[in-house]
């Protein structure tokens, strides 16, 4: 007999590092993702009731997929008809039993490509990510994303219906359309990774499970400098996130304390980071992480690589051109050269109409006027930017700016 708590870990550790692993076996054997996932459901609820008994398995993932294939199997046969269900069974009556380790191949990848296909509307391909490969619940993506749990379920619904519907093939694209496909794949995990660098507690797991999918993601494809560039990205980030605000208002990265950023997230960003760079085809993940990185192992504000920042930025524009880019390689300008050097690009930028509505625009302008003593120009921007600002910590901050002024 084992005790009930920890069982209950084992379970839990078993479904963050499984849960992935065992739906996409379900799907390629059968092709079908609700019978993958209620499989996969029925297989970790059977473990909370033998491993009690049992003791937990010593390949954990073997037995949750093979009871997840006999779950799969017992279904089927209660509502075999036609010849789709009876081509799934014959599928599934041919597994083995008692796969080894090395019989499961590792189908996330597959199932990576499959979920951030281009054919699938962008929010679709977030949601059935974190619920195919995270193992979030319906009402968990919801709440992440501030959407009611009934429209989310039709997401999933429809994505899953547009697979199905267009014969969106379960495969990692080939090598023509690699690059292409990958772009899509980390575009989604930088998406989660944004949402959940948060102040509100309830989308901050989702940083977790982005990080988490990432390094899976690194791990299945090694070759690939920029998975690896994204990681690095997320964990620079990561590092500091303990300090960007404080009592609910937004800290600058020139104020925070760096006494409590943390330094082993650092040391693993900039080392994945040179992994990245080491196979020499460069990519805007690794140029963003370069940038972080240099922010981040400054050892002061006042220590900062402004030049060299401002080279990154450049290089950024080029890989990955935007006018967001531009507004930052603006503020680097500003403080590699002259704050009259950023403020003209910033002015350009402005004058462009790109960036519309976007706050940071005018933030940017109010902090460059400020520090050029333009205080009722400042004065003028920051409510500009405040009225415009998404967060109540940013809009605290702004306020804070104003009162200063």
């Amino acid at each position: 007999m084992t005790a009930p708590d920890d069982v209950r870990t084992a379970v839990d550790a078993a479904y963050r590092d499984e849960w992935g692993q065992v739906v996409a076996t379900l799907i390629g054997l059968t092709g079908d993702w609700d019978l993958a996932e209620d499989s996969a459901q029925d297989a970790f609820a059977a473990a909370l009731a033998a491993w009690p008994r049992d003791g937990v398995p010593h390949r954990p993932g073997a037995w949750l997929t093979t009871t997840a294939r006999n779950r799969a199997t017992d279904r089927l046969r209660r509502d075999a008809a036609g010849a789709v269900k009876l081509r799934q069974l014959a599928v599934l009556a041919r597994t083995p039993d008692e796969p080894t380790v090395e019989e499961i191949p590792d189908e996330r990848l597959r199932l990576i490509f499959t979920c951030c296909h281009p054919a699938l509307p962008f929010p679709a391909r977030v949601a059935l990510t974190l619920r195919t490969l995270a193992g979030l619940t319906t009402a968990e993506i919801a709440r992440a994303f501030l959407t009611a749990e009934p429209a989310m379920a039709k997401r999933l619904v429809r994505a899953k219906r547009k697979i199905q519907e267009a014969g969106i093939p379960y495969r990692v694209p080939p090598a023509e359309l690699l690059p292409q496909r990958l772009a899509a794949v980390l575009a989604v995990l930088y998406l989660i990774f944004n949402e959940g660098y948060d102040e509100e507690d309830v989308r901050r797991a989702l940083t977790a499970e982005a990080i988490r999918l990432t390094r899976i993601l690194v791990r299945l494809m090694p070759a690939e400098p920029e998975p690896r560039g994204l990681l690095a990205l997320m964990l620079l980030h990561e590092a500091r996130r303990t300090t960007r605000t404080e009592d609910g208002v937004l800290v600058t990265l020139e104020h925070q304390d760096r006494s409590r950023w943390d330094r082993t997230l650092i040391a693993e960003g900039v080392e994945t980071l040179d992994q990245a760079l080491a196979m020499r085809r460069t990519g805007p993940y690794q140029v963003q992480a370069a940038i972080a990185a240099c922010h981040a192992t400054a050892p002061d504000a006042a220590s900062t690589d402004w030049p060299q920042i401002a080279t990154l930025y450049t290089e950024l524009a080029r890989v990955a051109p935007s006018p967001v880019v531009d507004l930052n390689r603006a503020v680097a300008v500003a403080m590699a050269d002259g704050i009259p050097a950023g403020l003209a690009l910033v002015d350009e930028i402005a004058a462009s109409g790109r960036l519309g509505e976007y706050h940071l625009l005018p933030a940017t302008r109010a902090d460059l006027l400020r520090r050029a003593g333009r205080t009722a120009e400042a004065k003028a921007a920051y409510e500009e930017a405040r009225k415009l600002a998404p967060t109540e910590s940013e809009r605290r901050y702004l306020s804070g700016r104003l009162r200063e002024l």
